[in-house]
């Protein structure tokens, strides 16, 4: 029965797959994370700045925000565009070249980044 379910939610499993892998990486990566260099990541992150920015934060619709994700997470997100456990046409062609050094570095460097709330103007 299972089999069943699993084949008639194609897009489901692999949802449920890609985040299973993700919490595994992050939580494998917990403690290699405060290893990353937050000066070489800046420099690291050019290739990352028409996308998301230099700062962070999206310069494109369908890119996400970084500045201020935690570097578990952030490491744990580039590995699994890496290995292919998470797709992207643009991470797909960026990701397999970094190194683990880069990862650690970029996920050091965005999230360095302080992020401030305000308050949303109106009544």
């Amino acid at each position: 029965m299972r089999a069943k379910v699993i084949s008639a939610y194609p897009k489901a499993a692999r949802l449920v797959a890609c985040l299973f892998a993700s919490v595994c990486l992050l939580v494998a990566s917990g403690s290699v994370c405060s290893a990353g260099d937050v000066k070489a990541g800046r420099a690291k992150a050019l290739m990352c700045q028409a996308c998301h920015g230099l700062d962070g934060l999206s310069k494109v619709p369908d890119a996400p925000n970084i500045a201020g994700q935690t570097e578990p997470y952030i490491v744990a997100q580039l590995q699994a565009y890496k290995s292919g456990a998470r797709k992207n046409d643009a991470m797909s062609v960026v990701a397999p070249s970094l190194s683990d050094a880069d990862i650690e570095d970029l996920a050091a460097y965005f999230s360095a980044i302080e992020i401030s709330v305000v308050k949303i103007p109106g009544p």
